[in-house]
Parts: structure tokens; sequence; C-alpha cells
């Protein structure tokens, strides 16, 4: 069973930057693809990102594109997702996901049903 943790999260003002990481246990996390996802109060758990477990394939939601960037380092078996220009829309607890298919359709990518392993999340607060 693979074990994610997600860091990095914090209260940051509107504009900033800040970088989350995942790290994940095991030693195939080469074999899944990781996606991060995010859920603000009362809302449902929304697509944020994804990338290949090679890393050559990402993903962005619209909201995020131009934004926020996703990474991984196998080495260190971790994912980042770097934002930047944050909004205070993009308050939510963030969750990393992994995926061990090794296809997806574009839209089957933004489905939390596709991810067989979720982290507990860490909350990002962007003030105004």
């Amino acid at each position: 069973q693979v074990q994610l943790i997600e860091s990095g999260g914090g209260l940051v003002q509107a504009g900033a930057s800040l970088r989350l990481s995942c790290a994940a246990s095991g030693r195939t996390f080469s074999s899944y693809a990781m996606g991060w996802f995010r859920q603000a109060p009362g809302k449902e758990r929304e697509f944020v990102s994804r990338i290949s477990r090679n890393g050559g394939i990402t993903y962005y939601a619209d909201s995020v594109k131009g934004r926020f960037t996703i990474s991984r380092d196998n080495a260190k078996n971790t994912v980042y997702l770097q934002m930047n220009s944050l909004k205070s829309e993009d308050t939510a607890v963030y969750y990393c996901g992994a995926d061990s298919s090794s296809m997806r359709l574009k839209s089957g990518v933004r489905d939390a049903s596709a991810y067989d392993y979720w982290g507990q999340g860490t909350q990002v607060t962007v003030s105004s």
C-alpha cells in the first residue's frame, strides 16, 4: 500500500507563491501517475493537476493553468506543486493522489475516483 504525505501549505497573501510537496512511501513511486486535487469547504473535490509516471505528460485545470506547475523527483519519491500568483479562490485543502493505471483519457485524469491512494491533505489559505 502506498502512503502519501502532503506538506508545504500555509497562509499567504494574494499574489504570493507556495510550493506543495507530496512524499510517497514505497519503492514503486515511478509506477504511479500523480495528481493534485483540492477541496474547499462545502464543495466537491476538484482536479488541479496531474503528471505522468515518467514526468513527460502534464495536465492542468483551466483555473490554474499558467500559474501552477507540477513536477516530480522519482529519486526522492516526491511530487511537487509550485503555485504562483495565488488567488483567494485557491483556498482549499490540497490532496495528492496516486494512480496505478498505465493509461487515462484526458477526461479520466480529472476524476478523483481514478486515483487509488490519497494523502491527508495540506491547508492552503490565500488572504485578500
